[in-house]
């Protein structure tokens, strides 16, 4: 407690500024510019430290303590040291906050704050930072609050203006463009993603705030808007974050040089360039192969200069002569096991459940198989696939009924989703769209066995419906009709995983509650402080997603069967699918049939596949998350009334429901934040959402879809046997089943784009911080919290035990077998690079 007693206490604050280059390390080493000479004079920083408790005459808060802190050390490699000597009075009370005013001209990240007390025994107040302190012309001083976290009615008197004001700052007042060094949060459409200026081809439409195309809010930039449409924002300069949410140096590093903004910006124009034609498919099997084995030759070398910074896990300079830049892709982890597990139906059917995307696999809960829309405008709605069909396929083992009745038949279906877009994705040129069921039969050994795949064209004014059922067969032409209709299936669940498994439900849907968090809750309160580590990077990827990855002509356009409808179909499917309820994994599962609710069984629920290694691993990933959000929630809200009386939780909540996520603000299964179990849950689905479910759907990615024949984003022509048959090119087909395959794949232009992404978003930073790690532990002096992480933390390392031991039972078909590619997608840790495997705390690729 400084200044107790009659005689003021000496007080020194230390402070650690990241030196950064480009920044704050340009005023630093070498040169002596003004800012070296405030350092020399010791006019670098100023700090005032901010007293916990009201002045007992006036009632008001505790004049500041000021001084300012001088340069005592730079020798480490990344950090320099400032000090600053306080004399604070007696009778002054306990620091809760200080204050920090950058004198520079550059701004400084301010890593961390340690106040020692002259004299006393107590451990020194640490103030856990790593926040970018604006220069001197901009937005004045920061607070820095004591690490201790407080709800709104316990934060000490003299800290309650601090904490709200601080709010408002970060709020904005909605109007202005918004500057690199701001750090304010607000909301806004996605309006952005078209380019209405460059022509009527480049526009596309608002998604939110519509009921068209109703969607999550993203972060407001305050960019103009478009002269031709203004609705839309202007495609002009940087896409703003708030500072604090920019990439590490580490991770810039990193990502700035390996990845989308380089890929995506110069490998387009460069490698259109360098092939002759942007829609020629590859001449044979063969040289597919070879861009894993020798790499494909790029010619203009000293066209390809971004490549070797862009994409250098990927290129080799095998040789140095000009023209002899080689493109050379390591290969994926399924193809090592193996080479021709694409061609196998029981890969097709594992991948299901091991894969990707084990997000999209149902049960069948009734047959025949309906659609739920318009028969008048779509056509039929009930399925062509047969009783009769399927009992063939089953081997006449049981009857469909009883396959339904005894939970073992499933499907993937993407045919409701899709269907209304058919005939205006095959309006575009180079692609082509179908809607599809594709039907499983579960074996006693726990597999899952292909049995048949539906293809759909809707009816339309020029023709009627057409659909057909393809399956297995020992017929040679069917044997390849069947090909044909797997890699069309493959095509759309590439295109669901990546708009709504992947892209909607963990970076669209996280962005409004990062915002609201940082609007709401004060950087003291316990909730944000649990929440914080979940968001780290995810505005910023989500910023260069739409500048280059998910805006029109960006890479989901060029390289994904919907082309310029992708984000469209997403907004569709936040519109039918999307429910925060059942973003909760058990939730999520029940409403596939994937389980159902048992109290008597491990997780509380009885799985319909026991061998499904995602929810088998994810579940224990959900328990641990949800065990140590428990025991945090359990020590700050003893009761409901606490709950219910947390006026910013509150404020939170409802800025989620009705702004973040505003078009279903009316949607009556929002949870109320009334218990501190519906708390619990809430936050641990948050943390689920954030963390576990996008590493599900994201880390394995070039694993199983760099060889792009087993997971093509994209079908570019129709079945052979589509009505009107053309005669021309079916009997091309019968000549040449191989190339018809090979041209029904993505272009080598398309390809070989997306197996470079696929590489830069499967990779782990050196600076990622896992789930439940160390790095991440609360800090403060709360034991009970701290030995509540340490269990998390415990658990975790336990969870990797297990699925290390999964992995190696035989028992278990679908993770472990000749060739199969062990499940290690839930294992909480990992090393840098693409390893297919690793939990992030935060979606933060």
């Amino acid at each position: 407690m400084a200044g107790k007693g009659g005689a003021s206490v000496r007080v020194k604050a230390v402070a650690r500024v990241k030196v950064t280059v480009g920044g704050f390390l340009d005023g630093l080493r070498p040169s002596r510019t003004l800012d070296d000479i405030k350092d020399l004079i010791g006019r670098s920083l100023q700090l005032q430290l901010v007293s916990a408790e009201l002045d007992a005459k006036t009632g008001k808060e505790k004049q500041t303590v000021k001084s300012y802190a001088h340069k005592v050390a730079d020798d480490e490699i990344d950090i320099v040291t400032y000090e600053a000597d306080f004399s604070v009075p007696a009778g002054y009370g306990a620091i809760g906050a200080v204050l920090v005013g950058n004198e520079h001209g550059t701004e400084m990240l301010l890593e961390d704050l340690k106040v020692v007390t002259a004299g006393d025994s107590a451990p020194p107040l640490v103030i856990r930072c790593d926040s970018w302190l604006p220069p001197k012309s901009d937005d004045g001083k920061r607070v820095f609050f004591a690490n201790k976290p407080y709800l709104p009615s316990q934060t000490p008197p003299g800290l309650l203006t601090y904490r709200k004001t601080d709010l408002v700052k970060k709020r904005g007042d909605g109007s202005g463009k918004r500057q690199a060094s701001d750090r304010i949060y607000d909301y806004d459409v996605y309006n952005d993603l078209g380019n209405p200026d460059a022509g009527a081809d480049s526009a596309r439409p608002v998604l939110g705030g519509n009921k068209q195309f109703p969607y999550p809010r993203r972060n407001r930039t305050g960019r103009p808007r478009s002269a031709k449409d203004p609705e839309s924002e202007a495609r002009a300069g940087d896409v703003y974050v708030p500072r604090d949410e920019a990439f590490s140096e580490e991770k810039n590093t990193q990502f700035a040089l390996k990845t989308l903004q380089s890929v995506l910006h110069a490998a387009v124009p460069a490698v259109q360039s360098t092939l002759i034609d942007s829609n020629q498919g590859f001449p044979s099997f063969f040289v597919i192969d070879k861009l894993f084995e020798d790499g494909v030759q790029l010619p203009r070398a000293e066209e390809l200069g971004f490549l070797r910074s862009a994409v250098p896990r990927l290129l080799e300079l095998l040789r140095d002569g000009p023209g002899d830049q080689i493109l050379l892709f390591d290969t994926p982890a399924n193809v090592q096991k193996d080479k021709f597990a694409w061609l196998r139906d029981e890969e097709f059917a594992r991948e299901a459940l091991a894969g990707i995307n084990p997000y999209a696999i149902e049960l069948v809960t009734e047959f025949p198989l309906r659609s739920k829309l318009d028969p008048a405008v779509y056509g039929p709605a009930e399925s062509a696939i047969t009783a009769e069909l399927l009992e063939a396929q089953m081997g006449h083992v049981m009857t469909v009924a009883e396959a339904v009745k005894s939970k073992r038949l499933f499907m993937l279906d993407f045919h409701d989703l899709f269907i209304p877009y058919v005939h205006k994705i095959r309006a575009l040129e180079h692609t082509t769209m179908y809607g599809s069921r594709t039907l499983f039969f579960l074996c006693d050994d726990g597999t899952l066995r292909l049995l048949a795949i539906e293809l759909t064209r809707p009816a339309s004014p020029s023709l009627p419906q057409w659909r057909q059922v393809f399956t297995p067969s020992t017929d040679t032409t069917k044997s390849w009709l069947w090909r044909m209709a797997k890699a069309h299936v493959r095509a759309h669940d590439a295109g669901h995983h990546e708009l709504v498994t992947h892209w909607l439900r963990t970076h669209c849907a996280v962005e409004p509650y990062i915002i609201a968090a940082n609007r709401q809750l004060s950087e003291m309160h316990p909730i944000y402080r649990l929440l914080h580590p979940h968001f780290r990077y995810t505005m910023r990827i989500n910023a260069l997603a739409r500048s280059a990855l998910i805006n029109g002509g960006g890479i989901i356009e060029l390289t994904f069967s919907p082309q310029k409808y992708a984000m469209e179909l997403s907004s569709v499917a936040y519109d039918k699918l999307w429910r925060f309820d059942m973003e909760a994994l058990p939730a999520d599962l029940v409403r596939r049939g994937m389980a159902e609710e048992d109290p008597t069984a491990e997780h509380g629920l009885k799985l319909a596949i026991k061998d499904y290694p995602f929810a088998n691993d994810g579940l224990l990933i959900w328990d641990a998350i949800k065990a140590w959000v428990q025991a945090y929630v359990t020590r700050y809200y003893p009761d409901a009334a606490t709950v219910a009386g947390d006026a910013e939780l509150q404020a939170f909540w409802n800025e989620v429901r009705t702004v973040g996520h505003g078009d279903k603000k009316d949607a009556p299964w929002w949870p109320e934040m009334d218990t501190p179990e519906s708390l619990a849950q809430t936050l641990t689905t948050i943390i689920w959402v954030a963390a576990a479910h996008h590493a599900a759907v994201n880390f394995g990615q070039y694993d199983f879809g760099g060889y792009f024949p087993n997971r093509p984003s994209i079908a570019r022509t129709n079945m052979p046997v589509e009505e009107p048959v053309d005669a021309a090119a079916f009997e091309k087909f019968l000549d040449n089943p191989d190339q018809a395959l090979r041209e029904c794949f993505p272009s080598q232009v398309q390809a070989t784009l997306v197996m470079a992404v696929l590489d830069v978003l499967s990779s782990h930073s050196p600076d990622e911080e896992y789930l439940g790690g160390m790095e991440t532990a609360p800090w403060g002096n709360d034991a009970a919290v701290q030995a509540a992480y340490q269990r998390f933390n415990e658990q975790l390392k336990e969870v990797e035990g297990i699925i290390d031991g999964r992995n190696k039972n035989r028992k278990l078909k679908n993770r472990c077998g000749a060739g199969i590619l062990p499940y290690q997608l839930m294992k909480p840790f990992s090393q840098p690079g693409v390893t297919g495997m690793g939990i992030p705390n935060s979606t933060s690729i």
